[in-house]
């Protein structure tokens, strides 16, 4: 057991960078084999991802409060007082006003950004929880006929699986996830050596919807994976991979098309 351990000790110094997406790819590709066997190594980076994404959530929820914002209103408004009102400070207060109008709308893409982020790193948080779990899927099977008739009763809408005749993937099987209490499915597919997850949630007020199916691809990549998610018929739709975005993008077509069928 020392031994084993020991082994493990340049691969657990290295977790950090391998979780952030900085290692090579050909780096990238030995630990993500190295994590799938070895039980030690998927346990701590299971923790470590669960602490960054603690991390992530308590640093959204401290934002400057309406009564700080009254007070330093307040503040500016008593020292303005203080002054004469000459040309220059018109145009101060011109400026300013030009300036917060900027800041105000920085602060509303910049939280728009941040949510996006956000979601995509809880994506990445799940995919990395379910293969690292001892058993990823609950329903094991390859046949659509037999995964999507086990959701029925557990998550609280329906959906299609593709055909996967004449492609490279295959179905490994599913779960039932969540996301903010929120129950989902979670499926995971195969292609050569990789695994990709996919997860549906019921569509939410304030998700950012593509009722067209386009392609939103997150401003970066969580962990290093290939992320692709859109809007379909109430369903959110996201494909979560490490393999190259040409796959994602393939998987997610197939999906669509199933769903309009």
């Amino acid at each position: 057991m020392g031994g084993e351990l020991k082994a493990c000790e340049p691969w657990k110094a290295q977790l950090g960078v391998y979780l952030d997406g900085e290692l090579t790819g050909e780096e990238m590709r030995a630990f993500d084999a190295h994590v799938r066997s070895c039980p030690s190594c998927a346990a701590d980076a299971l923790a470590q991802v669960q602490m960054k994404r603690a991390v992530q959530v308590a640093g959204r929820r401290f934002t400057p409060s309406e009564a700080l914002r009254q007070k330093i209103q307040r503040t500016v408004a008593v020292r303005s007082s203080r002054r004469t009102l000459s040309w220059q400070w018109a145009m101060g207060l011109a400026l300013a006003g030009l300036l917060l109008g900027t800041a105000l709308s920085l602060s509303y893409f910049g939280k728009s950004h941040s949510n996006d982020e956000a979601m995509q790193s809880e994506m990445a948080d799940l995919h990395v929880a379910a293969l690292a779990s001892s058993a990823p899927v609950d329903v094991v099977s390859t046949d659509r006929h037999t995964v999507k008739p086990w959701f029925q009763g557990k998550i609280p809408f329906t959906f299609n699986l593709p055909e996967l005749q004449n492609s490279d993937f295959s179905l490994l099987g599913g779960r039932v996830t969540y996301m903010e209490q929120s129950p989902g499915a979670h499926l995971i597919y195969q292609v050569r050596k990789h695994f990709i997850s996919v997860l549906i949630f019921q569509e939410r007020p304030g998700q950012e919807r593509d009722r067209n199916g386009a392609r939103v691809k997150s401003p970066a990549k969580a962990y290093s994976f290939n992320t692709e998610t859109w809007s379909q018929d109430g369903l959110r739709y996201f494909v979560i991979g490490d393999t190259g975005e040409d796959d994602i993008h393939r998987l997610a077509e197939l999906l669509k098309n199933a769903a309009r069928t």
